[in-house]
């Protein structure tokens, strides 16, 4: 059963599933459909063309859907789609896509976006992502699934940020975050393989230690990367894991100004 409270205003042209709860002072326009047992806790705005998925919680003051800050947009049809049980507390903002790429921001499941987040437009967020307070995302930024990332960071458009990675708090990100890595800094450094992070999610000691190598090879000695590529093979510590981070380095050093999305179209 739907719960609307008495002082929200939901335009009869959205569409809500069973359980849905509206609280006191939300906006829902007509573009939205949201899905079964989703909350909006109060003083929520939801407004333009916004898909949200199932189980979600959003608190009060954050906004879904306003129109992309980016000067070139002329009111075109985008949109917003959000997964499933995710996490986005208070004062939070996601802006709709511009029509520059797929026209959607899109954000996975099973994410938690902590106070004052911000996700600009054509963001596209993976799974099991944990941003925290006061972080602004700038358009066009991918975040793999698993990504970490502490408060008060600020990252480039159009920078990629790549699974099981962690970003100290305070960081400016003007490039591309590699996956299974430690960063922090202004502007951000590579510092050391995200152990912890890596423990906790299930890697292997074996995974773990052929990261730890090619870190030492690729960000301590800067050994070029066919030649760390050629001696990881020769150890046996070419892991998946590392093949993964040899992907991420190639598409990255593919691209502009440290970040391989630049200046081309979304992957």
């Amino acid at each position: 059963m739907r719960k609307v409270h008495p002082t929200a205003v939901v335009d009869p042209k959205a569409w809500l599933d069973d359980d849905v709860e509206i609280g006191p002072y939300c906006v829902v326009s007509g573009g939205a459909v949201i899905g079964r047992a989703t909350r909006l806790i109060s003083h929520v705005h939801i407004s333009g063309e916004v898909r949200i998925g199932t189980n979600n919680v959003i608190y009060p003051f954050s906004t879904i859907g306003s129109e992309p800050q980016d000067l070139g947009y002329d009111g075109a049809p985008t949109w917003v789609v959000i997964g499933n049980d995710n996490v986005i507390r208070e004062a939070c903002t996601i802006h709709r896509a511009t029509t520059k790429e797929a026209g959607v921001t899109t954000v996975g499941s099973n994410n938690f976006f902590m106070c004052g987040v911000h996700l600009g437009h054509d963001t596209v967020v993976g799974n099991h992502v944990m941003i925290a307070n006061n972080t602004l995302v700038s358009g066009h930024c991918h975040i793999h699934d698993y990504a970490g990332i502490s408060g008060a960071v600020g990252i480039h458009q159009f920078t990629t940020v790549g699974s099981y990675c962690f970003i100290g708090g305070m960081s400016r990100v003007p490039i591309d975050v590699p996956p299974y890595m430690l960063v922090e800094g202004s502007p951000m450094e590579v510092r050391c393989v995200n152990t912890v992070g890596l423990k906790r999610r299930g890697f292997s000691q074996e995974d773990i230690r052929s990261l730890a190598q090619a870190h030492r090879l690729l960000y301590r000695q800067r050994v070029p990367l066919a030649a760390a590529r050629e001696e990881l093979q020769q150890s046996n510590l070419f892991s998946e894991p590392v093949s993964e981070l040899f992907r991420f380095l190639d598409n990255q050093r593919g691209g502009r100004l440290g970040r391989g999305r630049e200046g081309r179209k979304a992957a």
